[in-house]
């Protein structure tokens, strides 16, 4: 398992871990949210940018 940790520029910490799990990785999000958005709508786009990151892995 691997860990990365950051803090995005509003100060928000972000958490993503790596799982291998038979061949296949695992990839496990966890965002502090923010007041400006509601929480789905944060989900979504956390959601949109592991979609993207999928096909980037994909494609390569």
């Amino acid at each position: 398992m691997s860990y990365w940790n950051m803090s995005i520029d509003d100060g928000r910490r972000v958490s993503v871990k790596f799982n291998e799990d038979n061949g296949s990785t695992k990839v496990v999000e966890t965002f502090e949210i923010e007041d400006e958005n509601s929480i789905e709508m944060q989900q979504q786009g956390w959601q949109a940018i592991l979609d993207n990151f999928k096909k980037y892995v994909e494609s390569n």
